[in-house]
């Protein structure tokens, strides 16, 4: 299956663990996929649902992370669908995975027909599109994934809300500068909010925040301990390889 380029690369990751093809140009998956993965607490049983999925990097870091747990891939875009579908069966997850090409914003009766009926799942989880749009990217694919409209955040957590059964849990990758809107958004649906800062060096401002949310629960905001991917000098930190190397999980999958 070839990308908007033709062209499509194999690249392995969390330490060749896992292989998965992308498109050469547009967009790729990066650390933020994996620290999204690491960060859900799924158990095994459960049902989890990656939306804007793209190739498949983080459901698949997830599934690969926790034995038994059911993962379906959802996205827009059907030639990364259809590459989040050979990862999946490359990767030898067949059985307890799927891609589904579904519009986040679909009604009620697309997501039952793609077997996600509303309030049936246990984890959904998501890296919105989250740049501002004065600057898009100039690829159709790549502007699609990484350029938010002001209802982009709202609308996917929406999906989410529906998506999710009574106490089910939201887990998604921002922006730093961007946690109030987060906050605001999650306000509508959400409650038990957890907050987990991601500096790109040790000393330097946050340049993420991962955030977990259960629906319709009540309880005050945690802010946890910042995690550091590099040190001082620019190399990554123990921490930082145990995650993104060897499929460790986060603090956040841990509260």
């Amino acid at each position: 299956m070839s990308a908007d380029s033709g062209e499509t690369s194999k690249d392995a990751v969390l330490g060749g663990k896992l292989v998965l093809r992308q498109p050469r140009r547009g967009h790729r998956f990066g650390h933020d996929a994996i620290l999204l993965a690491a960060s859900v607490a799924a158990l095994s049983g459960e049902r989890a649902v990656e939306l804007g999925a793209g190739v498949g990097a983080a459901g698949l870091a997830l599934a690969s992370r926790v034995d038994g747990l059911d993962v379906t891939l959802v996205d827009l875009n059907p030639t990364l669908t259809a590459l989040a579908g050979e990862n999946i069966e490359r990767n030898g997850l067949s059985d307890r995975m799927r891609a589904v090409g579904l519009d986040v914003g679909a009604q009620a009766s697309a997501f039952a027909a793609a077997g996600l009926a509303f309030g049936s799942v246990d984890h959904v989880l998501m890296n919105p599109p989250f740049n501002a749009a004065q600057n898009p990217s100039p690829g159709r694919v790549r502007r699609m994934a990484h350029v938010a409209s002001d209802a982009t955040l709202g609308q996917w957590l929406g999906a989410a809300a529906r998506l999710l059964r009574p106490a089910g849990v939201v887990t998604l990758i921002w922006r730093a500068d961007g946690l109030g809107d987060v906050l605001t958004a999650l306000a509508v649906d959400f409650g038990a909010i957890a907050v987990l800062p991601i500096h790109g060096k040790l000393g330097s401002p946050a340049i993420r925040v991962v955030v977990r949310a259960a629906k319709d629960r009540n309880s005050p905001l945690v802010l946890l301990p910042g995690f550091v991917l590099a040190d001082a000098e620019g190399k990554p930190t123990v921490a930082a390889e145990t995650i993104l190397r060897d499929g460790a999980a986060l603090s956040l999958a841990q509260n």
